[in-house]
């Protein structure tokens, strides 16, 4: 069974990387499991439309459909004119706001695209215009929205908590640390890689002018900045479920986006409707069948077979993690994170837990190790996203995509792994 399971697993990613659409490259690992493997089709249908009804589900279309009116509502131009106001006249200080508006705006939506959406054809002109190179610029707002998969409400810890049936919340804590680090980490590249740029900087503010333009410009973005603090404090705080916060950030953007910051119109809400249900529409038929794929895999018995496989080879933990890791890289290349979660967490989870991780540290790890797929070819929707919205092509964009992953990412993808601590400090902190 382990080898069918292998030649379906091989198929998979073989489909994928020629570039067959999602349910194809899935129904072909399904097919493989049924006539090589024996595994039973009626069984595995069945349990996978029944875990569809999950009422935790129906927070992913909410967040998504709160981001895509957040993009076009106006918030983000309130929170990037906030944030500029403190770091905007240093060098490199505009790269540190797209990479901080990033984070925020991932604190609101949950999603990786939304905030090279919202952020990008508003900051991508305006780093040309100061004297960044625009695949630069492109580059750094596209590896930026990486953050939107890590600081939490995340829709892929989600996916991670209703699959492995871990707290959710926990999930959430998580990833927070390292979304955290990787900003920082960001910035700093950032600010070293500015010095290399011919920038055109701000003329110094006086000192009364700044304070009044400081006050005014975190006035305009109260309402913008209060909504992650209800969706997180709601959270947090035990007030709401995931899935309500998610309904509650939906109701919270339609006032703020019409009558306060005015980006909203009819016309432009029934888009966003468009391309939410667009979105989830593809998201929940992904989710289909690669949870039929997994349950196989499971039914079968193929994880702990798996395990006792690997443990042949070596019991080596430190080993063993290191693999855990290049695994999920590899993956995050082909498929979305989400896909990758639920078709390599039911299997991995009998490993992890044999090797004494914890499933809320482990909800770090690969949450941090496949959201990097999202920049990094063949897959990379973010960065092909980005170098659409920024007018770069793509071969422009790649390299310096690249060093900031490797000088901004990869370093904090390899501390998350080892350095428990990283993740676990916020679930601690709530009793976890």
């Amino acid at each position: 069974m382990l080898e069918s399971a292998a030649l379906a697993f091989g198929l998979l990613v073989l489909l994928l990387t020629i570039g067959v659409p999602l349910p194809y490259c899935f129904g072909g690992g399904i097919m493989v499991m049924v006539f090589v493997g024996g595994a039973t089709m009626k069984g595995a249908m069945m349990w996978g439309f029944g875990q569809l009804a999950s009422p935790v589900l129906l927070a992913i279309p909410l967040f998504v459909l709160a981001g895509t009116i957040m993009s076009s509502s106006g918030i983000a131009a309130a929170l990037l004119r906030f944030v500029n106001i403190f770091v905007g006249r240093i060098r490199g200080g505009l790269g540190v706001v797209a990479t901080v508006s990033c984070a925020i705006i991932g604190a609101i939506s949950g999603s990786g695209l939304t905030g090279v959406a919202a952020i990008g054809p508003i900051l991508i002109p305006e780093m040309e215009r100061k004297g960044y190179p625009r695949a630069y610029a492109t580059a750094l707002v596209a590896n930026s929205s990486i953050l939107g998969l890590l600081i939490p409400p995340s829709v892929t810890m989600i996916v991670y908590g209703w699959v492995t049936e871990t707290s959710i919340l926990a999930s959430f804590l998580a990833t927070l640390g390292p979304g955290l680090a990787v900003m920082l980490s960001f910035s700093i590249v950032n600010l070293f890689m500015a010095r290399r740029f011919p920038l055109v900087l701000d003329d110094p503010t006086p000192l009364k002018q700044l304070i009044k333009e400081t006050s005014r410009r975190t006035t305009y973005a109260i309402p913008a900045l209060l909504m992650p603090i209800v969706i997180l404090g709601g959270i947090y705080g035990g007030i709401m479920t995931p899935t309500e916060a998610a309904a509650i950030s939906v109701i919270y953007a339609l006032p703020v986006g019409f009558l306060i910051y005015k980006g909203l119109t009819l016309q432009s809400l029934l888009a966003a409707g468009r391309e939410a249900g667009t979105s989830v529409g593809s998201i929940m038929i992904m989710i289909l069948f690669s949870l039929i794929l997994s349950q196989m895999f499971v039914m079968e018995n193929v994880p702990q077979k798996l395990v006792n496989f690997i443990f042949e080879i070596t019991t080596d933990r430190t080993l063993l993690l290191i693999l855990i890791m290049v695994l999920l890289f590899l993956l995050g290349m082909v498929v979305n994170d989400i896909t990758a979660i639920i078709l390599v967490a039911p299997l991995l989870l009998p490993l992890v837990d044999a090797i004494g991780v914890d499933r809320i540290h482990f909800a770090a790890i690969i949450g941090v190790s496949t959201a990097m797929g999202g920049v990094t070819p063949p897959y990379a929707s973010i960065l092909y996203l980005g170098a659409r919205i920024g007018q770069v092509p793509v071969t422009q964009v790649i390299r310096p995509a690249m060093v900031l992953l490797l000088t901004g990412y990869v370093p904090i993808a390899v501390l998350t792994l080892f350095w428990e601590d990283l993740s676990m400090f916020f679930p601690r902190l709530f009793g976890y």
